[in-house]
């Protein structure tokens, strides 16, 4: 298993420049996987970010930023539309970055929840299916897989437990598309976290590992062990990634709702994440 970390901890948005300096520190640290984040199309130039990764032996995901602009699901077509060209896009740039998988909540807006009577929601999965099953085949064609990503209730009202996830991608029924859990909303929303990860199997291509207050791994209450366990029953061996967010970025900061430090500092967040990774599934 390999053990990563999301740039997010230290900045946002990710540029080449800054990915330039992260990367190195990130290698040097220990760490042996980097995700990056496609805020915006431009923000990285992906062949020089490629070159970088690549150069420092470094395994790498991308993460798709689904915002209110690139709901797969709103009601309005043209933010439809919007949405799927920027997956679309986001799975382009995967691909020359070098990374498998692009993961994140890949159907809806992150801060939209509304209420939907059962008929309503039947009819955004079908949609959703279809549109998903086309960027499953391009993502396939590109050498990636779409890891969807359940989100809390604050951030979602549509997709908030592995259940539903499992649900959309076997409607989907297409090896480029699976699933991704991520600790920080299994926590909030999950009976039991182990029983998640069991019950997505096969079907999970990715994890993020977070604390319930987005702190360094270990230094909560996240039921660990049972995590650790159930990625074993699993077989799970792909890449374990830290997500975690600065409070000095004011955008990012308000948007992920981090209003203190979370650490001494962000390089202590990742070490001593990184050190409760590894000592947890070695």
């Amino acid at each position: 298993m390999r053990i990563g970390i999301n740039t997010w901890v230290w900045t946002s948005p990710l540029t080449t420049a800054s990915l330039a300096r992260l990367a190195p520190a990130i290698a040097e640290m220990g760490f042996d996987w980097i995700e990056v984040p496609f805020e915006r199309p431009d923000d990285v130039n992906v062949e020089r970010a490629a070159e970088i990764i690549r150069d420092l032996g470094l395994g790498v995901s991308a993460a798709a930023v689904v915002g209110p602009d690139r709901d797969l699901i709103h009601p309005d077509p043209d933010v439809r539309a919007n949405g799927e060209a920027y997956v679309r896009a986001a799975i382009d740039a995967a691909s020359t970055l070098g990374a498998t998988v692009l993961i994140g909540p890949m159907y809806s807006g992150v801060g939209r929840t509304w209420r939907q009577t059962l008929a309503e929601r039947e009819q955004d999965l079908d949609a959703l299916t279809i549109t998903l099953r086309r960027l499953a085949e391009h993502a396939q064609e590109r050498g990636i897989v779409l890891g969807i990503e359940p989100l809390n209730r604050f951030e979602t009202s549509f997709i908030n437990m592995a259940s539903q996830a499992i649900e959309v991608v076997d409607r989907v029924d297409h090896p480029a598309c699976r699933m991704m859990l991520d600790t920080f909303h299994m926590n909030i929303e999950e009976k039991s976290a182990g029983d998640a990860i069991r019950a997505a199997g096969a079907r999970l291509v990715h994890v993020h590992a977070c604390e319930n207050d987005r702190g360094a791994p270990g230094s909560g209450h996240v039921t660990w062990t049972e995590v650790a366990k159930a990625l074993k029953d699993i077989k799970y061996d792909r890449a374990v990634v830290i997500e975690s967010f600065t409070s000095q970025v004011e955008g990012l900061a308000q948007a992920a709702a981090i209003w203190r430090p979370l650490a001494k500092t962000q390089d202590d967040l990742a070490r001593d994440g990184l050190k409760f990774l590894r000592r947890l599934l070695s």
